[in-house]
């Protein structure tokens, strides 16, 4: 099988040798960059209108939080377009996390279009070093296929138990890998190093779970929804949440 993969992998690098030449001459990432959030932008508007319902499911638990001030801080991770904008409830201080800078413009159009949110700030920072951002000063953290772009999950999740203040929530919607052994495993580890230049560090074989289960949040809470695009090499989402 492991055969059969690499001869695989090979056919699709020779089908796709000049975007893998550009990126090892270092010109596909700059260019990835600045048309990515125009591929996102496309891709999460059609999602949205098919992951509405279990989306309102997820982010209406925030509405827990918030106390007398009726305002919530929420930090979002790889925040893209801002397409989860218009699930969050009215008070809540958006504070925008994303290492692409190119996706600004689309963040102040998403937040003219959702005045019942209030927005903070729009940092420019990996997952793994959120520095700006102070220890225990977050109601929630928010992440929307983030962390199979991250170098490092793992790095991630301390970083959100830090930024997270006691008893916070990790609300978490993610794609992870098939089941090994499957054929549609087998065709995620084919399609995977080419996808990664397509989609900006996308990684289609990463079992996140595991990092979310060794992470130690006090509660963890998931489960496994189909794809929403069958024609993408994406496997399963897990949505849930976690608890500091």
């Amino acid at each position: 099988m492991d055969a059969l993969v690499r001869l695989l992998q090979l056919l699709l690098l020779l089908l796709t040798l000049p975007l893998h030449l550009m990126a090892l001459l270092g010109c596909w990432q700059p260019l990835c960059k600045a048309y990515f959030p125009y591929l996102m932008a496309v891709l999460t508007a059609k999602g949205n209108r098919k992951m509405e319902r279990k989306k309102q499911e997820l982010f209406g638990q925030i509405n827990r939080l918030t106390g007398a001030s009726g305002k919530v801080a929420l930090l979002e991770l790889g925040c893209g377009t801002g397409a989860n904008f218009q699930f969050y409830p009215a008070g809540c201080r958006i504070t925008c996390l994303d290492p692409n800078p190119h996706f600004e413009k689309f963040l102040t159009k998403s937040m003219a279009e959702n005045r019942h949110l209030q927005y903070e700030q729009f940092v420019v920072a990996s997952g793994e070093d959120m520095r700006q951002v102070a220890d225990s000063s977050m109601d929630v953290v928010v992440s929307t296929l983030v962390l199979c772009s991250v170098q490092s999950p793992r790095r991630v999740l301390q970083e959100v138990k830090r930024v997270l203040r006691p008893g916070g929530l990790f609300l978490f919607w993610e794609h992870v890998a098939e089941p090994r052994g499957s054929w549609a495993f087998l065709w995620q580890q084919v399609v995977e190093p080419t996808w990664k230049h397509i989609g900006d560090g996308c990684c289609l074989t990463r079992e996140t779970w595991k990092d979310l289960e060794s992470a130690q949040f006090s509660h963890l809470q998931m489960e496994q929804q189909p794809p929403p695009f069958k024609w993408l090499p994406v496997g399963p989402h897990i949505m849930g949440k976690a608890v500091k």
